[in-house]
């Protein structure tokens, strides 16, 4: 996509958006399409995507790319990971924060040259991973030793130690921070949200995200102080930040891994083909606007602030042979990786 088309998506849908106020019911929803392909090959599966000023960054298991999305071009590829999941991002620091769930320890690399800086261990299977700017840490969620690591933005990458280390008391997935000084965390294998308390570092409520069952993906409407909860068994639960309360239970798509939420509407990415957009009526009334079908393996996401531009990680998918049939799993097909890039 050239960059004229990409300013004039942004500078159209803006307007559209900015005619309304409150929520979503003043304004028309916009329909979203499949506008463009990155065609970005090399070697390895992926994770999640983070989106910084218009580099993308995408997990590749021994690597990390960053992506100009301008472009489509890879402008940097951070070696040195085992089993990479996720990147969290400090701009005052000018760092970036990699999850490396093989060797338990997160990479540290600097954000302007994307030079890597050194490791600081984390726990087994460093998975999802934030930045909470109430407590000024990198979180990071640590599916096998059921933790959640506290990590120092300025921490020594050479032989420095986690500030604080959290039970969490079943397996963590993805979190979102209030920016208050709560962070919530999904627990896939107890089917629950646990609420963090930054400052004490210690879990002060467990919340149930029944009908919803393995939950995954994460995110958050501040405002309104809504989590959006994507669950494996097909649900997006909407819970209240302050009470654990479910407020809303809508269908989506097969093997969701990513929510978000922007200017009134949130999407859940899902690995079988398919991103649902979903339309905030009010706090406590959701619907589902459009089920667009995407491409499969799409399972994870990273939206621009304004929520015009999505970008989503795919590549062709193989079932080798002697696959278990009962737990088929799939992998990359080599040089097929690639960005779906959607808009309105």
């Amino acid at each position: 996509m050239k960059n004229g088309l990409r300013v004039l998506l942004l500078v159209i849908v803006g307007a559209t958006l900015a005619t309304g106020a409150g929520f979503a019911a003043d304004v028309a929803t916009p329909e979203y399409k499949l506008a463009a392909t990155y065609k970005i090959g090399g070697e390895g599966g992926w994770d999640y995507a983070t989106l910084h000023h218009g580099i993308l960054y995408v997990t590749r298991v021994t690597h990390t790319m960053a992506i100009d999305v301008s472009t489509g071009r890879v402008v940097a590829d951070i070696y040195g990971q085992k089993r990479s999941h996720g990147v969290a991002l400090v701009p005052d620091a000018h760092r970036g924060f990699i999850s490396d769930g093989g060797s338990g320890s997160v990479l540290i690399f600097d954000l302007r040259s994307h030079a890597v800086l050194g490791h600081v261990p984390a726990a087994d299977d460093a998975d999802g991973i934030i930045y909470d700017r109430a407590s000024n840490r990198v979180l990071v969620m640590c599916g096998d030793a059921h933790k959640l690591v506290a990590i120092a933005p300025d921490v020594n990458p050479n032989g420095g130690q986690p500030a604080a280390s959290v039970d969490l008391g079943g397996s963590p997935e993805f979190a979102v921070a209030d920016e208050k000084g709560k962070v919530y965390v999904n627990i896939a294998d107890k089917d629950e949200v646990a609420v963090v308390d930054t400052k004490t570092m210690k879990v002060v409520a467990r919340w149930p995200t029944a009908p919803g069952m393995r939950p995954t993906g994460m995110s958050m409407d501040r405002a309104t102080r809504r989590l959006f909860i994507g669950c494996r068994n097909k649900h997006l639960i909407v819970m209240n930040a302050d009470d654990g309360k479910i407020v809303a239970d809508l269908s989506i798509g097969a093997f969701v891994d990513a929510t978000a939420f922007r200017d009134g509407l949130a999407f859940a990415s899902c690995g079988d083909g398919t991103l649902t957009i979903i339309r905030e009526v009010s706090p406590d009334k959701f619907e589902v606007a459009q089920v667009l079908k995407t491409e499969v393996g799409a399972r994870t996401m990273a939206v621009d602030p304004t929520g015009v531009m999505i970008y989503l990680p795919t590549a062709d998918l193989t079932f080798p042979a002697g696959s278990n049939p009962a737990h088929p799993r799939p992998v990359p097909v080599p040089e097929t990786f690639r960005i779906l890039v959607v808009t309105p």
